[in-house]
């Protein structure tokens, strides 16, 4: 055994499903008095009767004990299907890191743990779930559905995304979304995972492949994900550098300093650009810096939930 390259070994997050129960808890206790009452399908109570009221959900049972009249307090019932589609190009690992947790991400982290946090809310409500995760093949798919060896089956593919990563690995998202959207049966929220890194052609093409979705009736959702620091602000110190494409290997040696201001300027048109088509495309377009804390993407979640339908 190589102990060495054993210590130095990719791994996944130890427990990916505790790890995501403490994410959602966490977001959930900072809502306070949310205008998102009562999302979670766990929640039912009594309530006293006011007169003037359906006496349909009477607990009439509950009033021959009491002699008081209570009514029953249901979650909402619906019938939400999501897909979850993640980009597991090269790009999505970057920055390299050999250990993951919550204060150490890289892009293709910070999109696991997000959707496994979405998962956890999916599953509190007894939604449907399905997941699709593509490189440059097609690695995963699985159709939307509840239960809990479904939602153990999709953790374990999600971790594996996190380890499985390859070198040079580029992916043309359009293809994928085109087959996603062709084996999408059922109108579903669909939320995408990618860092958007495509060449000009291929963009119009991706665009393309989303407004296939949205022709088939699906809400979806870009979460956009970045580095700030490193891929926006080009935080560097200006020392020659080496900058390596890591998905076509392709590199360049330069001063961070001789082309910040106009890289800078170059990404902030660019990204104006891509919110203006998904503006125009009816596609909600979220920017993440994978820096931030998850309540960006669940407060997206809960919000399109309640949209949705």
């Amino acid at each position: 055994m190589n102990i060495e390259k054993e210590i130095n070994e990719i791994t996944g997050f130890k427990n990916l499903e505790l790890l995501a129960t403490q994410v959602v808890e966490g977001f959930i206790s900072g809502l306070h008095k949310s205008p998102f009452h009562g999302f979670s399908a766990e929640f039912a109570e009594h309530k006293i009767y006011n007169n003037g009221e359906s006496t349909k959900h009477i607990d009439w049972k509950l009033y021959a004990k009491t002699d008081k009249l209570y009514t029953k307090r249901y979650e909402e019932e619906t019938n939400l299907r999501c897909h979850l589609i993640i980009d597991n190009s090269s790009s999505m690992h970057y920055p390299k890191l050999k250990q993951f947790n919550i204060n150490s991400l890289n892009k293709i982290g910070f999109s696991v743990l997000a959707s496994a946090a979405i998962m956890n809310l999916l599953k509190r409500q007894r939604d449907a779930v399905g997941m699709s995760i593509y490189s440059d093949v097609y690695e995963f798919y699985a159709s939307e559905k509840g239960s809990e060896r479904h939602h153990h089956m999709l953790l374990s593919h999600l971790n594996n995304a996190i380890s499985q990563s390859s070198k040079q690995i580029q992916t043309k998202t359009y293809s994928h979304l085109h087959l996603i959207a062709e084996k999408l049966k059922r109108r579903s929220l669909v939320f995408l995972f990618t860092d958007m890194f495509q060449s000009d052609v291929e963009e119009e093409k991706l665009f393309e492949a989303l407004q296939h979705l949205k022709y088939n009736k699906h809400e979806v959702v870009l979460f956009h994900t970045y580095d700030k620091e490193t891929e926006i602000e080009f935080d560097f110190n200006n020392r020659p550098k080496r900058f390596v494409d890591v998905e076509t290997g392709e590199h360049v040696n330069l001063y961070a300093d001789n082309i910040k201001e106009s890289y800078e300027e170059a990404v902030q048109n660019y990204f104006t650009e891509l919110q203006l088509k998904c503006g125009l495309y009816r596609i909600k377009y979220v920017p993440v810096d994978i820096k931030e804390r998850f309540n960006k993407i669940l407060t997206t979640y809960l919000v399109e939930r309640q949209k949705f339908g």
